[in-house]
């Protein structure tokens, strides 16, 4: 069977007068046919009737397994889910994560254990593979996982400063390649430990010092000594192309699920969207992508016209793709102000937007 290379596309004849569009862009194989867009499932995981075609049902199911890739029936969204919570409804394969709410001002920080907020991909070692927040496996080499224990450990997927996208380009292909190489295994937790925070960290601490996993690191933390530390600290770090900074309350244990023991510091914004129109470029982009049209979770519509790169303006994400954006401020109709694309999430769940009561 034909095959395409990392970054190349094919047409394929199909029902309507236009010719459907099939791409490989680092790994993950997509198709413009609406029975491949409308699947609910994450973008890695779907496939069609051309993708069997092109590369035969065997590599495809390799691939994703055994998927139905009729469109699944829209189910309605929890009402109760804040944006950038995970929405799976399936505890046997989701994994029971810890997540973070914003520091707001009223909260005493003094005493806390701070730590750089990493800009990488957040994976949970079940004892036997990566998974996302959504249950979603990452394919590492073994050489990748070589020394992990066979207890679950809390960390991120890390390829250093400013390469969010580089780092999701990797962790989302599925050939378990060598760019592998350029990620580390950054641990900040032991989840199945019952014990206070503290002691988990040593765990953690002890384990990577003792045993030494080849591309495995503990994240480093210290107490935080009061507000003026922490803003000097978020400069520091946001100086040196860092996204912020966690904070995790003493002697707290490990909770599933959004808790206030654990809380995220940054001088931007950020959250989730789903790509829903490209708007063409004008000028030096002419020819490509000039900003994304893009819509919440409470149906909220804008652009994002800033942060790509030119690879990305020329191959833009696709309609119905979860991306991240960061922003200033929300005006008083609710929108995000200076937006700037971040990168696709590759483990947020497809949502429905449900319209917000109107402003009064």
């Amino acid at each position: 069977m034909a095959d395409l290379a990392d970054g190349a596309q094919v047409e394929m004849k199909g029902s309507g007068a236009k010719p459907y569009i099939l791409k490989n862009t680092g790994g993950v194989y997509s198709c413009s046919c609406p029975a491949w867009r409308n699947q609910s499932v994450a973008i890695e995981r779907r496939t069609c009737k051309h993708l069997r075609k092109l590369r035969g049902d065997a590599e495809e199911e390799a691939r994703v397994g055994t998927t139905n890739t009729a469109p699944a029936a829209r189910t309605p969204l929890r009402t109760n889910v804040r944006p950038g919570t995970s929405t799976s409804e399936d505890p046997a394969t989701a994994p029971p994560v810890l997540l973070a709410h914003s520091w707001e001002n009223d909260v005493e920080l003094t005493g806390w254990w701070m730590s750089e907020k990493l800009d990488g991909v957040r994976a949970y070692w079940d004892g036997k593979r990566f998974l996302s927040r959504q249950g979603n496996p990452f394919f590492a080499p073994d050489w990748f996982t070589e020394k992990l224990p066979d207890t679950p450990l809390d960390g991120e997927l890390f390829g250093g400063r400013r390469k969010f996208q580089q780092t999701v380009s990797i962790v989302r292909r599925q050939d378990r390649g060598e760019g592998w190489k350029n990620l580390a295994f950054v641990v900040f937790d032991a989840p199945a430990l019952d014990a206070p925070f503290e002691e988990r960290l040593a765990h953690c601490e002890r384990y990577v010092k003792d045993v030494s996993p080849p591309y495995t690191q503990w994240l480093p933390h210290e107490p935080c000594r009061g507000v003026d530390h922490l803003r000097q600290e978020l400069a520091r770090v946001e100086g040196l192309g860092g996204e912020g900074l966690m904070l995790r309350q003493p002697g707290s244990r490990y909770e599933v699920g959004r808790s206030h023991t654990l809380l995220k510091v940054k001088s931007f914004k950020d959250d989730e969207a789903r790509v829903v129109g490209h708007v063409a470029g004008a000028g030096k982009h002419k020819g490509r992508l000039g900003a994304l049209e893009v819509e919440l979770r409470d149906g909220t519509r804008f652009s994002v016209g800033t942060g790509f790169s030119d690879a990305e303006r020329s191959n833009p994400p696709g309609m119905g793709t979860i991306i991240t954006f960061r922003y200033q401020e929300l005006s008083n109709d609710g929108v995000p102000r200076f937006p700037s694309y971040v990168g696709v999430r590759i483990d947020a769940a497809p949502f429905t937007p449900v319209a917000r009561p109107p402003r009064t």
